[in-house]
């Protein structure tokens, strides 16, 4: 009989560190799609509060905290990461396990968005894209929802049959901001 080993969509290529910033992958546990259905978005909003403590997030926004968290993920829908969802929730919303649907990451340190301002099209300046932001975008060539979770990190989320991918093409750009900075 095959014994089928469960790994972590970046398993033996991460955590690293290219001059002071750091990528890592996070078990964030559950993730949970939310659709509510028509006319019970406030109805499903106020069951997860009951539920997690938190509401579904106003567009391009995220509620929560660190470890139960509910992201936007596109229009009438959101990711609800760190907590199960309840069953009873589904008379409000279509839910569908996305758990092992994607890879999460979380990239930190001082520069960090010169960092992804060579994989994404996105305006990541702080004063622009602030804490509990979330848009979704391209991350080089493939798609991927960027949350800033504080001043220098953001979560990033991909499609796990992307997750070796996304972790080459964010090493090559950190390495590409150290090179330059060590050219300055």
């Amino acid at each position: 009989m095959v014994r089928l080993i469960a790994k972590s969509p970046s398993e033996g290529i991460l955590p690293f560190e290219v001059n002071g910033l750091t990528l890592v992958e996070l078990d964030v546990g559950p993730i949970t799609s939310v659709a509510p259905f028509d006319g019970q978005a406030v109805a499903a909003s106020d069951r997860l509060r009951a539920l997690a403590g938190m509401e579904l997030p106003k567009p391009n926004r995220s509620s929560g905290r660190e470890g139960a968290r509910a992201v936007w993920s596109g229009a009438g829908q959101a990711m609800v990461l760190g907590v199960a969802v309840d069953a009873a929730m589904r008379q409000h919303a279509a839910l569908t396990d996305q758990s092992d649907a994607w890879a999460v990451f979380r990239l930190e340190g001082q520069g960090v968005e010169d960092v992804l301002a060579r994989l994404t099209p996105l305006d990541l300046n702080p004063g622009v894209f602030k804490r509990g932001h979330v848009a979704r975008s391209l991350l080089g060539h493939m798609s991927a929802l960027f949350l800033r979770v504080s001043g220098e990190a953001f979560e990033i989320m991909v499609f796990r049959s992307m997750a070796r991918t996304a972790v080459h093409e964010i090493e090559v750009a950190m390495k590409a901001v150290a090179a330059r900075k060590a050219l300055a």
